[in-house]
């Protein structure tokens, strides 16, 4: 039972900590939508979305008015396009992209997720078609997000996958030139992707979700900050207890928000994703969180090991607030949408070299990364081939969302507006690897990896 102290508190974090739904997104299985005639699987792709989908945005808005909870985004994901197509006769999956696009405005959501291929062990002619797609779809588009699975730690990393989502990712960002390479934004690509995962870009419904489930995102980075101001000198012990019992607090106002939309769309509750996801805003900064544990800047020396305890924590308060936590769940260090984190790049304290560190006990990755516009696609590739050897070792989602800006150099910002901010274009190694890249095949699974 909630007690008046509870409620006030919940109520402060909301009014003056930033607390919020980051998210309400809806998984929709398109498995039955599948058809030679890639005009007929676009028509019944729109029309199922728009039909399971139509209440969603009423129903969070209800929820937000009733609760008095900030509902940020409805969204929806979907089973991966290169799946649902791989019977089409058309080597253009734009067409789904569009449809997907429109069913996306029609229901009135944010995002919709799914434009997707998990490509961990190899290919098949439907991954290739909608990799080939993705420039196209993305720059034509503005609501369809994209992602490809290149690595498992069960399967290793698929090089050649690797390598060519070097290369598309310097495509989108030449068709959407106009907009700094704003495509990039709404690509991710995955190392141990997950199948409910309710954050974009990368959500996307997995083969083992139902026919359709609810996944509520809830972020509280203001709120941690908050309440580690009340423990300025305590011990790591204090620290890590503080943030367990935030934690719990914010997954708790998750799992009432999830339940009542489950309910009332009549559609499954699947998990709640207690991610720290930072904004532009002041004061909603995973950046902010580690200073305040005693760092100078985010970014200097101890900053991987502060964020291990924030991540670590936040997992253990978020798991015993309900009994289906998943998703990504933890911290995520997104450049562009951290305040924090965009001031200790200015400052020179943070680069990407620090970032991967961090990503080694982090929720995800390289996140809205920007980098010089002329950075190639080998040294892109090369990126994304590091952080996915994190992931498969570490048995851990890992991703890479990077922007190499058109026209942008070291120094340079680039600006995203709303949730997506603006990110500073960020030095990266010059020294080429090209013939590393080049070699293609598979980077075997690792050892551990053999638990049958």
């Amino acid at each position: 039972m909630l007690n008046i102290s509870d409620i006030m508190q919940t109520v402060n974090m909301i009014d003056h900590q930033h607390l919020d739904i980051r998210t309400i997104t809806l998984g929709i299985s398109l498995y039955d939508c599948a058809s030679s005639d890639i005009h007929k699987c676009a028509r019944k792709i729109r029309e199922k979305i728009c039909r399971k989908a139509e209440n969603l945005v009423k129903v969070g808005c209800e929820i937000e008015n009733e609760y008095g909870i900030p509902i940020v985004n409805k969204r929806i994901s979907v089973t991966p396009i290169a799946e649902i197509a791989a019977s089409c006769e058309s080597d253009d999956y734009s067409v789904i992209g569009h449809a997907l696009n429109d069913a996306a405005s029609e229901c009135g959501v944010n995002f919709i997720g799914g434009f997707s291929a998990l490509v961990h062990k190899g290919f098949t002619e439907s991954d290739k078609r909608l990799i080939a797609s993705i420039p196209r779809t993305l720059a034509e588009t503005e609501l369809v997000c994209s992602s490809v699975n290149v690595a498992t730690t069960k399967a290793g990393i698929n090089m050649d996958a690797v390598a060519m989502m070097g290369r598309i990712i310097k495509e989108t960002a030449n068709l959407t030139a106009d907009k700094n390479g704003l495509g990039c934004a709404k690509l991710v690509i995955f190392a141990n992707a997950v199948e409910d995962n309710p954050f974009m870009a990368g959500a996307f419904h997995g083969a083992g979700e139902p026919e359709c489930v609810i996944n509520v995102g809830v972020s509280g980075p203001g709120v941690v900050w908050r309440a580690l101001q009340d423990v300025k000198g305590e011990s790591f012990d204090v620290v890590a207890e503080t943030v367990k019992r935030t934690a719990f607090r914010i997954t708790r106002m998750g799992q009432v928000v999830a339940n009542a939309a489950s309910e009332r769309l009549g559609i499954p509750f699947g998990i709640v994703d207690l991610s720290l996801a930072p904004t532009p805003a002041k004061g909603d900064s995973v950046a902010r969180i580690l200073e305040e544990m005693g760092l100078k800047v985010c970014g200097t020396h101890g900053t991987t090991a502060a964020l291990a305890l924030l991540n670590d924590a936040v997992k253990k308060g978020g798991v015993m607030a309900s009994g289906h936590v998943g998703g990504l769940s933890g911290a995520f260090i997104p450049v562009s949408e951290d305040e924090g984190m965009i001031h200790a790049v200015k400052s020179g304290a943070l680069s990407i070299e620090k970032l991967e560190a961090m990503t080694c006990v982090c929720s995800v990755g390289l996140d809205m990364i920007a980098v010089p516009g002329d950075t190639s696609a080998q040294t892109i590739a090369a990126i994304i081939a590091d952080e996915s050897a994190i992931g498969v070792i570490n048995n851990k989602t890992t991703a890479v969302r990077v922007i190499p800006a058109p026209g942008k150099s070291v120094g340079d910002s680039v600006e995203f507006g709303g949730l997506l901010g603006n990110a500073p274009v960020m030095r990266v190694n010059n020294a080429g690897s090209d013939e590393f890249v080049a070699r293609g095949g598979r980077i075997p699974a690792p050892i551990h990896s053999l638990r049958n």
